[in-house]
C-alpha cells in the first residue's frame, strides 16, 4: 500500500492530534488534506508511530570518529584519544580494532560500517519462538485479548520464560506491518475489530 504524501511536519501534527483522540476526519481537516490520505497513512502504520531511525548518544558519532582518525594520524595513544573524547579507552580500542587497526582506520568507513551493523533486522519474539506464536494465535482465535493471553501464558507456563510475551508486543505484531509474524486477519478477532491501534 503506497503511503500518501504528507510532509514530515504534517506527519508530526497528525500524530500529535491522533494521540489526543481526534478523529481521522478532524486531523485531515486541520492538515488541509483529503481524509483518505490521512486514513491510508495511519492504516499503513497500524495506527502506531514507530521511532524514527536515529543513533543513541552511547554510540560514537562521525565527529568522534574523525577525532579518533586525527589522533591516530598524529601518533597519539588510544588512551589519550579516549581521554580527549571523554570516552572509556576500551571503547576507542574496540572501535579501531573493529575497523582495520591503527594504519587502516578511516572515520567515514567506520561510521558507515557501524550504521550498517546497527540496521540489522531484528527477529520478532513470535517468529523466533514458534510455540509462543502458536499460543498467541490460538488465544486470539478464541477471542482473548492480548492482555488476557499474556496473563494466561504466565499461569500455564510459570517456569518457562520463553513462553512469555507482553500484551504490547502482541499488539505490535498485529498492527505494525514490519512486525507481522501474526496474520493481519487476527485483528478482526480483537473485541474492537479495528485494523489500527
Amino acid at each position: 500500500m503506497p503511503r500518501p504524501h504528507l510532509s514530515l511536519a504534517q506527519q508530526d501534527r497528525a500524530w500529535a492530534q491522533w494521540r489526543t483522540g481526534r478523529s481521522v476526519r478532524s486531523v485531515a481537516h486541520d492538515l488541509g488534506v483529503p481524509v483518505q490520505h490521512v486514513r491510508r497513512y495511519f492504516a499503513a502504520t497500524g495506527g502506531i508511530r514507530t521511532r524514527p531511525a536515529g543513533r543513541s548518544r552511547r554510540h560514537l558519532s562521525l565527529v568522534e570518529r574523525e577525532e579518533i582518525s586525527r589522533g591516530l594520524a598524529a601518533g597519539h595513544s588510544l588512551r589519550a584519544i579516549a581521554t580527549g573524547l571523554g570516552r572509556p579507552h576500551c571503547t576507542v580500542s574496540r572501535e579501531v580494532a573493529r575497523n582495520g587497526g591503527r594504519r587502516a582506520y578511516r572515520a567515514l568507513d567506520a561510521d558507515t560500517a557501524a550504521y550498517a551493523r546497527a540496521k540489522r533486522p531484528t527477529t520478532s519474539k513470535l517468529t523466533a519462538r514458534p510455540a509462543l506464536g502458536a499460543a498467541v494465535e490460538q488465544g486470539l482465535a478464541e477471542e482473548w485479548s492480548p492482555r488476557q493471553i499474556s496473563h494466561r501464558l504466565r499461569l500455564e507456563h510459570p517456569e518457562d520464560h520463553t513462553m512469555r510475551i507482553s500484551h504490547e508486543a502482541s499488539y505490535l505484531s498485529l498492527f505494525v506491518p514490519r512486525h507481522s509474524p501474526l496474520p493481519r486477519r487476527l485483528t478482526q478477532q480483537l473485541r474492537t475489530g479495528r485494523a489500527m491501534r
